[in-house]
């Protein structure tokens, strides 16, 4: 049930390859590149978005150019842009600026769609919860309900705890079973970035509501991949937390959450939370 990767050298190879032994539903890659450089990939039965966090890339896809994708520094300046693929298509990201931070995310689909470019302006947003509940949060859609008749069942977001310090993913919940209008099935990728840099956070996860699930340590580019189960997580103080979300169903194209019942009553007392809840769908 899930599992932590903490930071390492990839050396631009898929941290979560296809058919993944956690998630293999999910394709996530972290790529570096230097003015110049290039990266190239062709995944089969895989729609993926390619996400500048920093600097600009031009990407091509199969024959289609997307060229000065990207404009912030990194991901604390400004908002995502983005190039939709195809599973299938040929992909080449060349970096123009004088390096590119980029984040591949993957989801597995049947269809081959038409690739499309998600601008900075483009991005959906929402913003809920409140210092007070320690539940402040900024969510930036990337893939989502804004553009869902052009995706399959690949959903792909940027989110931050606002402030320093709190609380992510509650009141704790879970999409791990398919129960008709209740909760749909959906695996879930996440990589972790702090501001600054040496901050931390905990990922807990939990499959019962009295379980007593894995409690992991989450440092700068920490992953977690959860199958299921619950998976609230925390910012020490002082710290501001972002994460790289990659969130693909198994069936449908609609995420439905089903909330801890011991914390479900949180839903109606957390500023913003049901807003949050119409976005993922």
């Amino acid at each position: 049930m899930g599992k932590h990767i903490p930071a390492y050298d990839n050396k631009n190879e898929p941290i979560i390859d296809v058919n993944d032994d956690t998630t293999p539903l999910i394709y996530f890659n972290q790529v570096f590149l230097e003015k110049g450089e290039s990266y190239q990939y062709q995944l089969d039965g895989y729609e993926t978005a390619v996400v500048l966090a920093g600097g600009t890339c031009s990407i091509s896809v199969d024959d289609k150019v997307f060229t000065d994708i990207g404009r912030r520094k990194n991901v604390w300046d400004g908002n995502p842009a983005a190039v939709y693929a195809p599973l299938g298509a040929s992909v080449t990201v060349t970096c123009t600026s004088e390096n590119a931070d980029v984040m591949i995310a993957g989801g597995r689909y049947e269809e081959a769609l038409e690739a499309f470019e998600v601008k900075p302006e483009d991005s959906d947003q929402v913003q809920y919860g409140s210092d007070d509940t320690k539940t402040h949060r900024k969510i930036k859609h990337i893939l989502g309900q804004k553009n869902a008749d052009k995706r399959g069942r690949l959903l792909v977001s940027e989110l931050f705890t606002v402030g320093a310090g709190g609380w992510s993913g509650f009141p704790a919940h879970k999409h791990d079973t398919e129960r008709g209008t209740d909760e749909t099935r959906y695996e879930e990728v996440y990589q972790f970035r702090f501001n600054p840099d040496q901050g931390f956070g905990a990922q807990f996860l939990y499959e019962h509501e009295d379980d007593l699930g894995p409690v992991y340590h989450i440092k700068n580019r920490s992953v977690i991949a959860i199958d299921k189960g619950y998976h609230p997580c925390v910012a020490a103080p002082g710290y501001e937390m972002y994460y790289f979300t990659i969130i693909v169903g198994e069936h449908s194209k609609s995420l439905i959450q089903h909330f801890d019942p011991h914390h479900e009553y949180q839903v109606h007392t957390i500023p913003g939370i049901k807003d949050m809840i119409k976005k993922f769908k």
